[in-house]
């Protein structure tokens, strides 16, 4: 299975992610110093959705219509040029409020194209019978790069400043694209729409609506992290809650994707899991009870340890709905199912970081922390209750294989 594409197509993910996951935090902590404001911190998340909001959907038809590999490219080049500009102006002196939010607007609206685009690559990759086990290994490659990113990026604040925290992310950049420069994708299996329409653009939203379990699966993951997401305020945490400064954000940022990762493999090892409904809605209550112990912590080994079991249930969810949502989607459709997810995975982070910022700047830090686990177990509640489907679904079952779901009555 792994294949000099799928080898290769890791490569490029890890780079990228780890730049990712390194850049949020290094931006996250240059805005909280510039400002001391949770209110900041909250923004940051509104001006990432806005191009999100706007871009995804013309991302996913492009991902259906060109070379997915290009389109990549041409966004992650577009990236690497904001990074060097964030760069020069932070050893500089330049940096402000003002650029900061540029360049993070203008970083979100390139992955609008990028993300789609990977999303509906993979799945071309490999045969269909080994796809879900293609997909814990892409999770397991993703969770590892999500827990270097944070802890590099603290290391590298700690010792030489933020600016660095950019000249590494142009760099793993560079790593990305070299392993894009590699990959050799099926052109047989990529893509399907003639044009970039609004008609084409529609398919993809209408595809969703009519799939219980795709739909679900995006309804789920999108209102518990916008309610259970405490990313944003681990700033605070930080520096006014535990005291631990830069090198003990960079361990507690990175706490949830080492549990992440190790989740990953364990998941590698065993079986692939069929009853992947249930599997997920027990992974997102899991998230939201780890959540309210977190926010309610004041004992930094606790709060890293409950952070840690946050990443290990978001990433049972991430397999779970990753593979749900390829396995139920044609490959012609890819791109623009990818985009409508990678919407609502944007509201949820992104709108997840309004929320808790705006509200911890409202009352304090735990409280938004606190309320937002409990509002993630709601929504488990209802969405367990009203989708049935979803609760039910297998890998391998009817909604598997791509047929229509049968809204209010479960999968057999």
């Amino acid at each position: 299975m792994l294949s000099r594409n799928l080898l290769a197509y890791l490569a490029s993910r890890f780079c990228a992610a780890t730049a990712m996951t390194m850049l949020r935090a290094g931006i996250l902590w240059h805005v909280f110093a510039l400002t001391g404001s949770a209110f900041h911190l909250g923004l940051v998340g509104v001006v990432q959705f806005v191009p999100a909001l706007g871009l995804m959907l013309v991302g996913g038809a492009l991902a259906d219509t060109y070379d997915r590999r290009k389109i990549m490219i041409v966004a992650q080049v577009f990236s690497l040029a904001c990074a060097a500009v964030l760069f020069v102006a932070t050893e500089r002196g330049w940096v402000g409020l003002r650029l900061l939010y540029g360049v993070v607007f203008l970083l979100a609206a390139a992955t609008a194209f990028d993300s789609p685009s990977r999303a509906a690559l993979l799945p071309t990759l490999v045969p269909r019978e080994v796809f879900p086990r293609a997909v814990t290994l892409a999770a397991t490659n993703q969770a590892l790069a999500f827990t270097t990113g944070p802890a590099l990026g603290g290391l590298l604040i700690a010792a030489r400043g933020v600016g660095t925290v950019y000249a590494a992310y142009a760099l793993l950049l560079a790593g990305s694209l070299a392993g894009l420069a590699f990959l050799r994708p099926d052109r047989r299996r990529g893509g399907g729409a003639r044009s970039v329409t609004w008609r084409a653009i529609r398919e993809g939203v209408a595809f969703v609506r009519r799939r219980q379990v795709v739909l679900g699966c995006m309804v789920l993951d999108m209102f518990a992290v916008i309610f259970g997401g405490a990313a944003a305020l681990l700033p605070i945490y930080a520096n006014d809650i535990l005291h631990v400064g830069p090198r003990g954000y960079g361990l507690l940022t990175s706490s949830l994707e080492l549990g992440a990762l190790l989740t990953s493999l364990v998941l590698t090892a065993v079986p692939t899991i069929r009853n992947a409904g249930r599997a997920l809605l027990t992974a997102v209550g899991v998230y939201g009870a780890a959540t309210i112990v977190f926010g309610l912590s004041r004992w930094f080994p606790l709060s890293v340890a409950s952070y840690m079991l946050v990443g290990v249930a978001d990433q049972v969810s991430v397999v779970m709905r990753s593979t749900a949502i390829q396995l139920s989607t044609p490959d012609e459709l890819r791109g623009r199912v990818s985009s409508v997810n990678m919407m609502f995975i944007g509201a949820s982070n992104q709108l997840g970081a309004a929320e808790s910022g705006f509200v911890a700047a409202l009352t304090s830090a735990p409280f938004a922390v606190v309320s937002g686990g409990v509002g993630c177990l709601v929504v488990l509640a209802i969405v367990a209750a009203k989708m049935p489907e979803l609760r039910r679904y297998r890998i391998g079952g009817v909604v598997d294989r791509g047929e229509p779901a049968r809204t209010g009555t479960a999968a057999r």
